[in-house]
C-alpha cells in the first residue's frame, strides 16, 4: 500500500532517532550497478560491434581476478609465501661437498619456510584473519634470522617481514560507492 501522506511515511524510534522512508520510482531498478555495463570507447580508435564484444569477453576474467585480488591482502601474502620459498631453497644448498644447514639438524630449515608459505596462502585465502596470520608470519620471519641460514641470507627474511607487515596493515575491501566516486573523479 503506497501512502502519499508524508507524516505517515516517517517512523519514529525514540532510541535511534527517526528513520524516513522515501518511495521508489516504479521505473527505477532495484539495485544500481557499481560500474557501467559498457566502458566508453576512446575517440581515437574506431571499433566495430564485433571487436567490442571480443574485447569485453577477454577482459571479463581479468576484471574478475582484479576484483578478487582487491578483496584480500594479496601482495602481502604473496611476499610472505615468496620469502618462505626463498628460505626453503637457501636451506637446501649444497656447496661442493658441504651441505649448508643450521638449527637442529636442519629441521628448522624445513619447518620455518613451510610455515611461512602456509601463512602467506592462508592470509590470501582467509582475509578475515589477516592480522593473526600477519603477526605470526612476522614473528616467524624474524626467528628465521637464527633458524634458517640468516633468514635465507637476509633476502627471505626481508621478503617475509615486508609481506607480513603489509598483511597486518591491510585495511579491507573498499566501499563500492566510495570507490566508484573516486574512480570517476580520477578519469
Amino acid at each position: 500500500m503506497l501512502l502519499n501522506d508524508e507524516a505517515a511515511m516517517t517512523d519514529d524510534a525514540s532510541t535511534r532517532g527517526s528513520a524516513r522512508r522515501v518511495p521508489r520510482d516504479a521505473d527505477a531498478p532495484a539495485l544500481r550497478p557499481v560500474r557501467p555495463a559498457t566502458e566508453p570507447a576512446s575517440s581515437d580508435a574506431l571499433e566495430t560491434p564485433e571487436d567490442t564484444g571480443a574485447v569485453a569477453s577477454d577482459a571479463a576474467p581479468a576484471r574478475g581476478f582484479r576484483h578478487w585480488r582487491r578483496q584480500r591482502p594479496f601482495v602481502g601474502g604473496l611476499l610472505v609465501a615468496l620469502g618462505g620459498i626463498e628460505m626453503f631453497f637457501s636451506g637446501q644448498l649444497d656447496i661442493g661437498h658441504l651441505h649448508v644447514q643450521l638449527g637442529i639438524e636442519g629441521l628448522q630449515a624445513t619447518i620455518i619456510p613451510i610455515a611461512l608459505l602456509v601463512l602467506g596462502i592462508l592470509a590470501v585465502t582467509m582475509p578475515a584473519h589477516h592480522v593473526f596470520y600477519g603477526i605470526i608470519a612476522l614473528v616467524v620471519a624474524i626467528y628465521s634470522l637464527i633458524g634458517v641460514n640468516l633468514g635465507g641470507f637476509i633476502i627471505g627474511m626481508l621478503l617475509a617481514g615486508t609481506g607480513a607487515v603489509l598483511v597486518v596493515a591491510w585495511m579491507g575491501p573498499r566501499d563500492p560507492v566510495a570507490a566508484g566516486g573516486s574512480e570517476e573523479a580520477a578519469s
